[in-house]
């Protein structure tokens, strides 16, 4: 396999993906959800669950083929790190935009003391950037050492460190080492707005995060080997998801799965599930050659960061548009829309989750036009 050779089943994984977080983050009604479509109230892992993880292991696999021939430069690794902490600064900061935007423009002093400071982009650059800075200055065993122990430490730490006020380790929501220390750390005014006394992208599950992606890093190293048959590379990325997602059930039973908590029972579980899915796209795909089916996906997966940061803003930007509703009250375009073409023709559940599928649809045009039209935004 070429150096610079892209796979088209991982740009078509990465969109599957893109194109599910939009679905579940932008329903007609949040009181109107599908169960599948929710994540897990604590403990467990439904679909929905197994969104981010997936795409934080992409994004190992990306980094793996994308700085394999830098990792090998010495020379250049200063100037490969520099342009990654660019990369994963400008991640960030368009997360605190989404967070503080439209009331940074209205309220400026009141967004900016009231901004969550972690969130979805925010993860992905700190596990981006770790994962990059690992990549470029380890081997794959080293990779795969740091990758343990950090779960491994995570593990001791949020088992057996008394969490300071509460006087013993736990792992519920409020209480847990985590949690106090995002409100130690970033207080209460700065974390996720619909609990406030904790968060589920806190920065000490950032830790078990960055495991998550350095997983994806160990699969995308082996799938760019040279010396190994196609057949025998599907054999062992089966054999081993498989394994890792018993691994991961396994340790469920002492630290259960969970997103919120980023347990390493869940990235085991969730990098095991992943390896499968992206093994079975390679296999279809780019071994088979079976592609006819792919574009729809593949015009988001290589818009990724784009679709996702746009799908977010554009609620917001529609919403600041007040027209009248039906009940004479004044309403946000985005809401207005809603309740105009999806509540009058379907059950609330089915009308939630239409608005959603149009939305997935609409920018999956718009992302086909910029596709055809070799338009590419890269962070």
């Amino acid at each position: 396999m070429h150096e610079n050779r892209r796979l088209l089943s991982l740009d078509f994984f990465r969109g599957l993906t893109v194109a599910a977080m939009i679905l579940v983050n932008n329903p007609g009604s949040w009181g109107h959800i599908y169960a599948p479509l929710e994540h897990a109230e604590w403990n467990g892992c439904t679909p929905t669950d197994l969104i981010f993880p997936f795409f934080l292991f992409i994004v190992g696999v990306s980094i793996a083929f994308s700085m394999g021939s830098k990792r090998l430069e010495p020379a250049t690794h200063s100037k490969t790190l520099f342009k990654a902490c660019k990369r994963a600064l400008i991640l960030f900061g368009l997360g605190l935009f989404l967070s503080l935007f439209p009331k940074i423009f209205t309220d400026p002093v009141s967004a900016l003391q009231h901004v969550r400071i972690p969130g979805v982009l925010q993860r992905i650059a700190v596990v981006f950037f770790f994962a990059s800075w690992i990549f470029i200055k380890s081997s794959e065993k080293g990779i795969f050492r740091v990758m343990t122990g950090l779960l491994f430490g995570y593990w001791l730490l949020m088992n057996f460190v008394p969490v300071p006020g509460t006087g013993y380790a736990n792992l519920e929501k409020e209480t847990n080492l985590g949690a106090w220390l995002d409100r130690t750390l970033l207080t209460e005014d700065h974390l996720w707005k619909s609990a406030r006394t904790w968060d589920p992208e806190g920065i000490l599950s950032t830790v078990p995060a960055i495991a998550s992606g350095l997983f994806g890093l160990l699969v995308g190293m082996y799938l760019k080997r040279k010396d190994l048959e196609e057949s025998v590379k599907i054999s062992w990325l089966f054999s081993t998801g498989l394994a890792t997602v018993m691994l991961g059930l396994l340790w469920d039973l002492q630290f259960p799965i969970n997103k919120s908590l980023w347990t390493s029972s869940f990235v085991l579980y969730t990098g095991g599930l992943a390896t499968l899915g992206l093994a079975f796209c390679y296999w279809i795909i780019d071994v088979q050659q079976y592609t006819r089916f792919t574009k729809p996906f593949v015009v988001y997966g290589v818009n990724a960061i784009t679709v996702f940061f746009l799908s977010g803003l554009m609620p917001r930007l529609l919403n600041m548009i007040k027209v009248t509703g039906a009940d004479g009250s004044k309403i946000g375009l985005a809401t207005w829309k809603y309740e105009t073409f999806f509540v009058p023709y379907f059950s609330p559940v089915n009308a939630s989750l239409a608005s959603a599928v149009v939305l997935v649809l609409t920018w999956m045009l718009i992302l086909w036009i910029m596709y055809n039209k070799k338009i590419f935004i890269k962070v």
